[in-house]
């Protein structure tokens, strides 16, 4: 190792750095559809809005210079603005 083993966990990292990564984590982390075509469509779109999003906000911080805390709150209220309204897969843990 080159001396950063310090860096190679999560739980080493600045807080606001994790409190950014987990951010994006839930923004990205949606319910599969139901197979219904609308549900899907919406799936599709929500996605990739809220991961249009997610690289805004790490395009501020990583090249602008955005405070990672601001980043954090727009983003979670960005993800909060556009909640799931589709009908999710039914998560039945594969009961027939």
């Amino acid at each position: 190792m080159t001396g950063r083993t310090d860096l190679q966990r999560a739980d080493s990292w600045p807080e606001p750095v994790v409190a950014l990564l987990r951010a994006v984590h839930d923004a990205l982390d949606i319910p599969l559809p139901s197979l219904a075509d609308e549900d899907e469509r919406a799936y599709a779109k929500l996605l990739a809005r809220r991961a249009t999003d997610a690289r805004v906000i790490l395009a501020c911080v990583l090249r602008k210079g955005h405070e990672a805390d601001g980043a954090t709150a727009s983003l979670r209220s960005w993800t909060t603005d556009q909640p799931v309204t589709y009908t999710p897969w039914p998560d039945d843990g594969g009961a027939p």
